[in-house]
């Protein structure tokens, strides 16, 4: 009988589980796949993602394996520098491998104790009032408290669970691969400016010594039952550009869609869905892969406090109200840039209005903080507007504050040096530091980094920390 079985082994999956793990949550991790993935995409962590490992001390490891980028023309591709004084200490992209932040995700949950069984695929659930059981492929039947589908875009627990997943099916696809080339660099960068004032689902682009990243339109690749080859990428280039600029020795090769579907609801019972099994939209942007981190960050500790027995009755439900209306602005956002890449008048037209608009700041502004989720407010009553929002990670008397959130518990940050936590000690931790880099007297910080009270008065403080942590231990 484990708390929480969790359904896939991708950076979702293994967030959520070290997030349960850190509160002492009996993990399993079910991966159908027997070995991890071998293809070697590039994946962007945006700004709100990196904040995120930073509060949990993981930065630093996944900057070893990185490379950084400008925050910059991340909204439909428009080339345009990234506005100025940007509100975060990790202000850029960092470009990793797929299988690598898969690996250090993974190698950081089993360090806390997390277990992984790996070729185990999922083909039965059941729940009732006290626990779940799930059937594995071998027959085998396993039983946990809570389940958590994080499986992908074909999810079995979704469609086990017979929840709705609305939205339009994909219309237009895409080939996506990294590869050498035949031809020399100054050839590729003059046919891609030409090609890319009128096909922006295009691009070939250096991302290392003598390899390109190449991006195609895949409208003459029927079959989408079968992986890509070479020959459709070389065929496509060939119809769009003229040329295939030689490529040969692919990395890796895929194909993706613009399907665009959000389920009905994050949770059925003791069953419940995170990233790409909750969410699917086109990659443009570069949110996928931040959005499912967020879900886990999100929900982890408030699964944890369900299974630890001190969670607020409305505390796990709070995981879709406030990730549902988040995912559902991706999906909006991605739809708009889809729209923006595609080669008719009309589109092209709105594009070059777009495009001029984000000459001001505050326009591209807005375009970054909805790509990077540094704008998410989540909705949780009156109050200034830091309320519901994530804390920067702001500066202290000794160092800064994401190095006090390492352990995943709330925080009150107090410049008061008078209030305190009281009862709530074995889940929040009280920091006060009267030099803190802030303009309110004392705040409540969530697991999650996101501000949950701010005020100087005790009863006040204890009303809410009631309301995100339970009653006080005894």
């Amino acid at each position: 009988m484990f708390d929480v079985i969790i359904v896939g082994c991708g950076p979702t999956g293994a967030m959520l589980a070290a997030e349960l793990r850190l509160h002492d949550v009996r993990v399993l991790v079910l991966e159908k796949e027997t070995e991890p993935p071998s293809a070697v995409r590039i994946v962007g962590l945006h700004i709100r993602s990196l904040e995120l490992m930073a509060m949990r001390g993981l930065l630093s490891r996944l900057l070893d394996h990185g490379r950084k980028r400008p925050a910059a023309g991340f909204f439909a591709a428009i080339n345009k520098p990234a506005p100025t004084g940007l509100d975060s200490a990790y202000a850029y992209l960092l470009g990793i491998r797929q299988p690598v932040i898969e690996r250090l995700l993974e190698e950081h949950a089993i360090a806390l104790g997390v277990q992984v069984r790996r070729g185990r695929a999922v083909t039965g659930l059941a729940q009732d009032d006290d626990c779940v059981t799930v059937e594995l492929s071998d027959g085998q039947q396993l039983r946990t408290r809570y389940l958590v589908g994080c499986d992908g875009a074909r999810s079995a627990v979704r469609k086990l669970l017979g929840v709705g997943f609305p939205g339009e099916p994909a219309r237009n696809d895409t080939l996506m691969g990294e590869m050498e080339v035949g031809v020399p660099s100054e050839e590729i960068a003059a046919a891609v400016a030409t090609i890319r004032e009128t096909q922006h689902r295009f691009w070939v682009r250096p991302v290392g010594v003598g390899v390109y990243s190449v991006v195609v339109p895949a409208a003459g690749v029927s079959d989408r039952a079968q992986p890509p080859t070479l020959e459709d990428f070389r065929h496509q280039l060939r119809a769009v550009a003229g040329t295939d600029f030689g490529v040969h020795s692919p990395r890796w090769m895929s194909r993706f869609g613009d399907a665009t579907r959000l389920v009905e609801r994050y949770r059925v019972g003791r069953v419940l869905l995170a990233g790409d099994a909750a969410h699917i939209h086109p990659p443009i942007g570069g949110q996928g892969l931040n959005l499912g981190v967020q879900d886990a960050v999100n929900l982890g500790w408030k699964l944890a406090a369900q299974v630890r027995g001190w969670a607020p009755d409305t505390l796990l439900d709070s995981y879709h109200a406030e990730r549902h209306p988040v995912a559902a602005d991706v999906l909006d956002n991605t739809r708009a840039q889809t729209e923006l890449l595609s080669s008719e008048p009309g589109a092209r037209s709105v594009r070059r209005l777009l495009t001029e608009l984000m000459d001001f700041d505050e326009v591209n502004r807005h375009l970054l903080d909805k790509i990077t989720g540094v704008a998410i407010r989540y909705d949780i009553g009156d109050g200034p507007d830091l309320l519901g929002r994530r804390l920067r990670d702001v500066q202290l008397r000794h160092g800064n504050l994401y190095a006090h959130l390492h352990r995943g518990r709330g925080l009150l940050l107090d410049r008061t040096e008078r209030l305190s936590v009281g009862a709530w000690s074995d889940r929040v931790d009280h920091l006060a530091d009267p030099t803190a880099d802030l303009d309110v007297p004392a705040l409540l910080m969530r697991p999650d980094g996101h501000v949950a009270w701010i005020g100087d008065d005790q009863q006040d403080l204890d009303d809410h920390l009631s309301r995100w942590f339970g009653r006080p231990a005894d």
